[in-house]
């Protein structure tokens, strides 16, 4: 059975337009990917194509001595994107301060940038002025948390074990910098979408003098999808802000501001965008802007200007001048493929390893709420200093890349994220290095 199409596939955006029409979440993605909704098998569903993966694949220039699984760091422009940037880097470089100055003739600086605000904001569903490019999701996640205005001495924050760890670590700054308390929670193994709504719901209701909460869409350990709508709603009904960290959905999933019911989020776009290294973005809903400081005080631009809540040093404009050439070719590749390409990678390599006696997939079973990201143990792995040694025999024995983990309350875990342009060869070695590999720590 399909287990792993993300909760409310579909009730963002179209690939091609800034508001798409709602879908009915799995069934509607079922239908898409020409399967349905109740008994389709999972390599019947998802596999896509032999010769559309092969089009996607030579999209794609990487190093093919190794298996990279690690799409969930930096996920690698198109051949297309770096020519792209190449050329915008060479065009930055001969205008220079020209550029920088808006003294060329023609649009400013800020309107060529203009261009690429926009497109970031017709991806998530967004007015222009309430988005802000910065470096990544975690520069704009810094900016939205420890710059938050609301939290009062007394009251309380809460975070979970799914959350990214330089988060986590934001929110207990600014709980220290409020005299304000720390919730942390852990959600539940194997997840569910009852047994993570009752934990939200639960740590709410035990903190009544929560204020903030931390949520991330799509885990980075673990791939598990969170119900943001549900719980967002939950957290607004008792006068709890929600920060939203969309780093790794934002891309791969379909996300739309309104539909998920946040006024703060922060996510990169060199990851699932696939857009250079160093972008991300900022949303703060209007009529909320008020209720984030300026970064560090700055005043290079008013108040009622949301770029006053990012840094303003001096950046790598060619990559943000090429952020509309990598939305564009992410609607080219079209949203559907992309997760359906993505999904049949991820059933390729766990359904290869499934039965192999201790090796545990850390997953939920549950349809909709695990993305294309997973995570294994071997058999007796227990402590971080096995998870890194593990990752380092996986290269240097098999040449192939999985990421050591840690943070979840059950343990650390080995992530493997498939990108688009790994082939099938690449995750049947992955799949014979864990076979391999079973036995390294019993």
């Amino acid at each position: 059975m399909l287990s792993c199409i993300p909760r409310g596939f579909g009730s963002g955006i179209d690939e091609g337009q800034a508001g798409g029409a709602e879908l009915n979440g799995r069934r509607a993605f079922m239908k898409m990917v020409g399967g349905t909704a109740a008994g389709a098998s999972l390599t019947g569903a998802l596999s896509a194509p032999e010769s559309a993966v092969n089009d996607v694949t030579a999209r794609y220039d990487v190093d093919r001595r190794f298996a990279n699984f690690d799409a969930a760091y930096y996920g690698a422009m198109t051949r297309t994107v770096a020519a792209t940037y190449r050329g915008h880097g060479e065009w930055v470089n001969r205008n220079n301060a020209l550029f920088l100055r808006s003294a060329l003739p023609g649009p400013s600086r800020d309107e060529r940038l203009q261009q690429s605000t926009d497109s970031v904001a017709s991806l998530i569903g967004a007015r222009t002025d309430e988005v802000a490019l910065c470096g990544g999701g975690t520069e704009a996640l810094y900016g939205l948390i420890v710059n938050y205005r609301l939290l009062k001495a007394g009251e309380a924050i809460i975070t979970a074990d799914v959350d990214y760890d330089e988060m986590q670590h934001a929110m207990a700054y600014l709980a220290s910098c409020r005299d304000a308390q720390h919730v942390r929670i852990a959600i539940p193994e194997p997840s569910t979408t009852a047994n993570i709504l009752a934990a939200y719901e639960k740590a709410l209701r035990e903190t009544p003098r929560a204020r903030l909460l931390l949520l991330t869409h799509v885990s980075n350990r673990s791939g598990l999808v969170l119900p943001i709508r549900e719980i967002a709603a939950m957290a607004r009904k008792r006068n709890v802000d929600v920060i939203l960290d969309s780093a790794q959905s934002v891309g791969l999933l379909p996300v739309d501001v309104d539909n998920l019911g946040i006024d703060f989020m922060g996510f990169s776009l060199h990851k699932w965008v696939a857009a250079p290294l160093g972008t991300g973005a900022l949303y703060i809903r209007r009529g909320r802007l008020g209720d984030i400081s300026p970064w560090l005080g700055n005043h290079i631009h008013k108040n009622d200007d949301i770029r006053a809540r990012v840094p303003t040093g001096t950046v790598d404009f060619a990559a943000r001048l090429t952020i509309p050439a990598a939305i564009s070719e992410h609607r080219s590749l079209g949203q559907a493929r992309k997760l359906k390409i993505l999904a049949a990678k991820r059933e390729h390599w766990t359904s290869g390893v499934r039965s192999l006696p201790g090796v545990e997939l850390v997953h939920s079973e549950e349809p909709g709420i695990c993305a294309v990201i997973g995570a294994f143990r071997l058999p007796g792995q227990k402590s971080w200093d096995q998870a890194r040694g593990a990752q380092q025999r996986f290269l240097e024995k098999h040449q192939v890349l999985v990421v050591a983990k840690q943070g979840l309350a059950s343990g650390p875990v080995l992530r493997v994220t498939p990108a688009l342009f790994n082939t099938s060869d690449e995750l049947d070695r992955l799949v014979d290095a864990i076979r391999t590999e079973r036995a390294m720590f019993t």
